[in-house]
């Protein structure tokens, strides 16, 4: 079997690194995206993990432009081969009460973490279709689950994770393509570790298990779902937050 070639989108982020590590254990050829503007901390970023170790191209791919999207993924597989297992992880915040969020903030969340869910999936899809085989796992959110104060647009935008997941799922169910969600609770991650100490303690004492998960069991959920005998797992999120929020 030739090698699986995987991207992850955010790749160098708390969770995306995370993420690409596990998928390079797990044997794939990983393909990391990187914000087009940040390309000089991508590159030491892609060093650091050269020298612990882990092999990975980088490209720049802004996830909110259905054409750029199309020229990175037509890029990627003339020069690495076809993709065959995609994760989209880039996402942002820009957090305010429903009464001060401005247009820009609903924007810009809702085209980065759900748009992009179509602008990177729609170019893929069909092929994998063709193929007989993908695997496509999209970074939902606790917080797209049970709603979070003074995130309306991110939590939607979550939310509407799950619909789109669910129905292409079915689009790809017979075609060996499996589609699922992970949402991550509470992650410690250092964007996680800038809440003011107090805030902190008081998140951690609503988690059941008493503690941040840790990135790396986030990546464990996704390297589960990449499987190549995960073929039963379609149109299903995993929900890896502690116990908080259990549906």
């Amino acid at each position: 079997m030739t090698q699986r070639i995987a991207v992850v989108t955010g790749a160098n982020g708390g969770l995306g690194e995370t993420m690409c590590k596990a998928l390079c254990d797990q044997g794939r050829k990983v393909i990391g995206t990187y914000l087009p503007t940040d390309e000089e901390n991508a590159k030491n970023w892609q060093q650091q993990m050269q020298e612990q170790g882990y092999e990975l191209a980088i490209y720049p791919l802004d996830v909110t432009d259905y054409d750029n999207c199309c020229s990175m993924i037509a890029t990627v597989e003339q020069e690495q081969g076809p993709i065959d297992i995609l994760v989209n992880n880039a996402g942002i915040t820009r957090d305010a009460p429903l009464k001060r969020m401005q247009p820009e903030q609903w924007q810009a969340v809702l085209r980065t973490n759900l748009d992009s869910m179509y602008n990177m999936c729609q170019p893929v899809f069909d092929a994998m279709c063709s193929r007989g085989f993908g695997r496509i796992v999209n970074i939902s959110s606790l917080n797209g689950e049970q709603g979070q104060f003074g995130q309306a647009n991110y939590s939607a935008a979550k939310a509407g994770i799950y619909g789109f997941t669910k129905a292409i799922a079915k689009e790809g169910a017979r075609k060996g393509v499996t589609v699922n969600a992970v949402s991550p609770g509470f992650i410690d991650t250092p964007m996680v570790r800038q809440v003011p100490e107090n805030v902190l303690e008081s998140i951690i004492a609503g988690i059941p298990v008493g503690r941040l998960g840790q990135p790396e069991e986030i990546a464990r959920a996704v390297a589960f779902l990449t499987a190549e005998d995960a073929g039963y797992i379609t149109g299903t999120n995993i929900s890896v937050n502690g116990g908080e929020y259990m549906s």
